[in-house]
């Protein structure tokens, strides 16, 4: 099943900068205990928020997805962290305990 929604996730990014969308790709590319998706887990984001795929689930998710905004304008890349440790964690954490790192780039 995770390798059914990983290949979707990036036919999805392949079909839609085929359509001449912006596509960012977020990658987990870490994680420590308990983490909703394994490393490797995409979730693909267009210019206009639509996104596929997942790399956490919920507050997460919608973090990713505004980050993801922010670097299709910019063109950068971005390393980002979410878990229990931080001062975010009631606000973008993990509720399971875990910490994950996911990785945002565009899609050229």
């Amino acid at each position: 099943m995770a390798e059914m929604l990983e290949h979707d996730a990036l036919a999805t990014a392949e079909a839609w900068r085929a359509a001449g969308r912006k596509v960012a790709l977020a990658t987990v590319v870490e994680t420590w205990g308990s983490a909703p998706r394994p490393v490797g887990s995409h979730l693909v984001i267009d210019e206009e928020g639509n996104f596929e795929g997942s790399v956490s689930g919920g507050c997460v998710e919608g973090a990713v997805v505004g980050e993801a905004l922010e670097l299709l304008e910019s063109g950068a890349t971005k390393m980002l962290e979410f878990g229990v440790a931080d001062e975010t964690a009631w606000r973008v954490g993990l509720s399971c305990g875990g910490r994950i790192r996911v990785f945002v780039e565009p899609v050229a």
